[in-house]
C-alpha cells in the first residue's frame, strides 16, 4: 500500500496497489460430479423448468428400474423424472422414462399395453415364480406335442383373472406382499382382471419354451408362467424376460443404457430425447398458434375444431414447434376444449 493525505481530514489514507490477481488455486473438481455443460440448451434453470420429453432405455439385466432413473437424473441434472412401468432386475428391455414436466403424463403412459419375450422352464415350480426362488415342486414334463401346447396357451388369451405372485410389490393391508412373504407369512392376494391380447409360441425346446406375450398393463408374466405350468400339471417358472414394447415404443426406439451414459459424458444426450407428445400417439393432436398457447397456459378454453368427438375425449395440444402445451378435454355441451393439464407455462 502507498500513503497520501486526505484533504478532508488531513489524515493519511491508503491507496491500494493495482491488483495482481488472486493467488488462490482453483479447487480441483471431484470425480463423478459431472454436470451438463452450460449453454443455451443446458442452463440448469432450463433443465429443471423447460426440458420435457421421453427417454426410451434398453435396460440391462442386473439393475432395478429405479437404478436406471437415478443414473438418468445424475446424467441429465433433471431430478424430476420417473419410469412408467417397473422391470424386475432379472428382466431387460424397453423402459420408458419421462423427464421434466412430461412426468405428469405418467398416469396415461404407464397404463399402455406391454409386449414381452418370455422364457419358461417346464417341470419346476418356485415360490417366487422365477429362477430366484425356492423350488416348491418338481415333476417330469408331460408327453405333450408342440401343437397340444399351442392349444393349451389359448385358454390364457383374452380377458382373464390373474393372481399376482406372493413376491410382488402389491400392498396387503399397507405392507408390500414381498415383505410379508420373506417373513414366512402367508400372502393372500386377490385375483385381478388382465387382458392377454396374444400368446405366441416362438420356440419349442422342452423343458424350455419361449413365448411372445402381448398384454395389458399390470400383467405379471411370472404369474402367467406359473399358471401355464399348473395347467400342464408339472409346474413351470420364468427364467428369462425381455420387454420388447411399451405402448408405442419398441426396442428400435430404445437406446442401450451404456450408450446413454456415454452421451451424458459427451454432453449430447439430447439426441436421444423424444418429444413428450410422442408418448401418446393415438390421441388426437391439435396445433395451437401463439395466441392460443397464451390462452391455454392461463387456463382458458378454446373453441373445438372438430365435430362428433366423444364426450371427455382427451387431446394433445402442441405449439407450432411441436412442444406439448397441454392435455385438453372435449366438452360437447359447450363445444370447447378445456385444459386438463398444462405443461408449457413459459
Amino acid at each position: 500500500m502507498s500513503w497520501n493525505t486526505d484533504p478532508r481530514t488531513s489524515q493519511p489514507k491508503r491507496t491500494p496497489r493495482k491488483s495482481r490477481g488472486s493467488r488462490r488455486k482453483p479447487k480441483p473438481k471431484r470425480a463423478g460430479t459431472w454436470r451438463p455443460p452450460l449453454g443455451p440448451r443446458t442452463d440448469p434453470d432450463l433443465l429443471r423448468n423447460v426440458v420435457s420429453g421421453v427417454l426410451v432405455v434398453d435396460k440391462p439385466v442386473g439393475l432395478t428400474s429405479h437404478d436406471v432413473v437415478q443414473i438418468i437424473r445424475r446424467g441429465t441434472g433433471i431430478r424430476r423424472s420417473g419410469h412408467t412401468g417397473t422391470l424386475d432386475p432379472r428382466a431387460s428391455g424397453v423402459l420408458v422414462v419421462l423427464l421434466g414436466p412430461a412426468v405428469r403424463l405418467s398416469e396415461w403412459v404407464a397404463s399402455s399395453d406391454k409386449r414381452y419375450m418370455a422364457t419358461l422352464r417346464l417341470g419346476t415350480a418356485t415360490d417366487t415364480y422365477d429362477a430366484e426362488g425356492r423350488v416348491t415342486d418338481q415333476q417330469p414334463c408331460p408327453d405333450i406335442t408342440e401343437a397340444q401346447f399351442r392349444a393349451l396357451l389359448e385358454q390364457f388369451v383374452g380377458e382373464i383373472e390373474q393372481v399376482p405372485p406372493p413376491y410382488s410389490a402389491v400392498r396387503v393391508k399397507g405392507k408390500r406382499a414381498y415383505d410379508l412373504a420373506r417373513k414366512g407369512q402367508k400372502v393372500d392376494l386377490k385375483p385381478r382382471k388382465i387382458h392377454v391380447y396374444s400368446l405366441e409360441l416362438l420356440e419349442w425346446a422342452p423343458p424350455e419354451v419361449v413365448l411372445d406375450v402381448h398384454c395389458s398393463s399390470g400383467t405379471y408374466v411370472r404369474s402367467l408362467a406359473h399358471d401355464i405350468g399348473r395347467a400342464l400339471g408339472c409346474g413351470a417358472h420364468l427364467v428369462g424376460l425381455r420387454r420388447t414394447q411399451s405402448g408405442r415404443f419398441t426396442l428400435r426406439d430404445a437406446v442401450p443404457l451404456a450408450r446413454l451414459q456415454e452421451a451424458f459424458v459427451a454432453g449430447d444426450w439430447y439426441k436421444y430425447l423424444l418429444p413428450a407428445a410422442d408418448a401418446l400417439p393415438d390421441w388426437p393432436l391439435v396445433e395451437l398458434n401463439a395466441d392460443e398457447v397464451d390462452k391455454v397456459r392461463h387456463g382458458h378454453s378454446l373453441p373445438s375444431r372438430w365435430e362428433g368427438l366423444p364426450s371427455d375425449q382427451l387431446l394433445r395440444a402442441v405449439s407450432d414447434q411441436g412442444d406439448l402445451v397441454a392435455i385438453m378435454v372435449y366438452d360437447p355441451e359447450q363445444g370447447v376444449l378445456k385444459p386438463r393439464k398444462v405443461f408449457f407455462v413459459t
